[in-house]
């Protein structure tokens, strides 16, 4: 009987430090824990922050109210991400004149140190054609993740209105079909 408490005892330990273990040290590719940040979104808005980019300048997305905003949070190891980067291309040159962008948010642990040569080296093919990621990218990490409510995989997607909020989170691939839709929708 008392060889069975204490591994019943052991086990509900070892699933403590599990538990604390996993926020405390998130995954490649997965923020840490729930969006606990002041500034974090709590209305599901676009929020109003200022990120740097590839040649180290700041964007803020305020600029971008206005416009139907996907939110594509990536890294240049996902193989999933790089499945969707030609529907994100396409996306850009069908209805960037309309008043729809994408913000690609590299999680990259490196920065800029391995996002701006695959932006400089890897090209897409994109209805026959090899192009280029033609959309902002900029440099995101955990904290960047919170102010978006958070990101627990890989390529996530959060698509905006006009008016900034969110309507939209894809965790993983998005369907091609059901984004484009969700886009036009809004324009």
């Amino acid at each position: 009987m008392k060889k069975g408490v204490f591994i019943g005892l052991g086990v509900m330990a070892l699933l403590a430090i599990m538990v604390w273990a996993d926020r405390k040290f998130p995954a490649a590719g997965r923020a840490a824990g729930p969006a606990t940040n002041a500034s974090a979104s709590s209305d599901g808005a676009l929020p109003k922050i200022a990120i740097k980019d590839v040649d180290d300048k700041e964007v803020s997305l305020g600029q971008y109210k206005g416009q139907v905003v996907l939110v594509n949070f990536w890294a240049t190891w996902c193989e999933p991400c790089k499945i969707e980067i030609p529907w994100m291309i396409e996306f850009q040159n069908k209805y960037k004149a309309r008043g729809f962008t994408i913000l690609g948010l590299s999680m990259d642990d490196e920065g800029k140190k391995v996002v701006a040569p695959f932006l400089q080296n890897e090209r897409f093919d994109v209805n026959g054609q090899k192009e280029a990621m033609n959309y902002p990218i900029l440099l995101g990490d955990y904290s960047i993740a919170e102010q978006f409510g958070g990101v627990i995989g890989l390529p996530t997607s959060m698509l905006f209105t006009r008016e900034g909020k969110k309507i939209k989170t894809i965790v993983g691939l998005v369907n091609h079909d059901e984004i484009e839709k969700a886009i036009t929708s809004l324009l």
